[in-house]
């Protein structure tokens, strides 16, 4: 089984890279992706992201078998209107987590007025926290705001986003250190190096790394391809379904 746990969907066309569900499914048709997480592509105007969470919770409704809805929340619409969608994701939705994005939206990953509260409340009821980690917005996602969180909420189960990747130059060594001290953090690797990728799974351990393409950013059929390439000879059986699947399985309870 393959699951590719970095997946932007979105019924909007303001971008040439934009993906609706139709595309998604031929695109994981087409690269033998048996289910895929899913949360929002950014809309350009902020205030179309409950439209596009929407559709996110309708694709998730017909096609519960292969997509795995995931909540975005943007604190910069204000904290009421930032708690009103949480809820809608978690409560309402039933979405498995909620991922920040301090580089898109603008936000420090551990701010301690926009963020912090609303991170209380996805530790508090269990669910799962995600963190776009990266090179791209250097001071906001930084891989130390990570530590923050995960040393401040210990139970929390937090999936690193690209693994301070995501640009030319990256922070992976950082993440790595994170995750090291933090053992509930697990790695998506999508966005990021194989040189990178395989001092995580080296130093880390296969069960800390997932799978993942950053589709439509990334071209899912080539990244599943790249994964394959990477672990061959590398990784075990055991390991290599660990990475595309069985992490994240666990992580998310599915």
């Amino acid at each position: 089984m393959i699951i590719d746990a970095d997946v932007h969907l979105s019924p909007l066309t303001e971008y040439e890279t934009n993906m609706n569900l139709e595309k998604l499914l031929a695109a994981m048709e087409e690269s033998g992706v048996d289910k895929a997480l899913c949360w929002a592509h950014r809309p350009y105007v902020r205030d179309r992201l409950s439209e596009v969470q929407k559709y996110l919770y309708e694709s998730m409704k017909r096609f519960p078998d292969r997509i795995l809805g995931f909540g975005w929340i943007d604190p910069r619409l204000g904290m009421q209107a930032a708690r009103d969608e949480l809820h809608r994701c978690l409560y309402e939705y039933g979405f498995y987590g909620i991922k920040f994005n301090g580089s898109q939206n603008e936000h420090l990953n551990d701010d301690p007025d926009l963020v912090l509260p609303l991170v209380e409340e996805i530790a508090r009821c269990g669910s799962v926290l995600a963190l776009h980690t990266g090179a791209d917005a250097c001071e906001n996602t930084h891989p130390l705001r990570v530590r923050n969180l995960a040393k401040r909420y210990p139970e929390l189960r937090i999936l690193m986003v690209h693994m301070g990747g995501a640009s030319s130059s990256d922070l992976s060594l950082s993440a790595i250190e994170v995750a090291k001290e933090c053992k509930n953090v697990t790695i998506i690797g999508s966005e990021i190096g194989t040189r990178a990728l395989l001092k995580a799974i080296r130093e880390l351990g296969a069960d800390r790394v997932c799978f993942g393409s950053d589709t439509p950013f990334g071209v899912m059929r080539a990244e599943v391809g790249k994964y394959q390439g990477m672990l061959k000879g590398v990784a075990t059986e055991e390991e290599k379904e660990l990475i595309f699947s069985g992490n994240i399985r666990r992580v998310l309870g599915v």
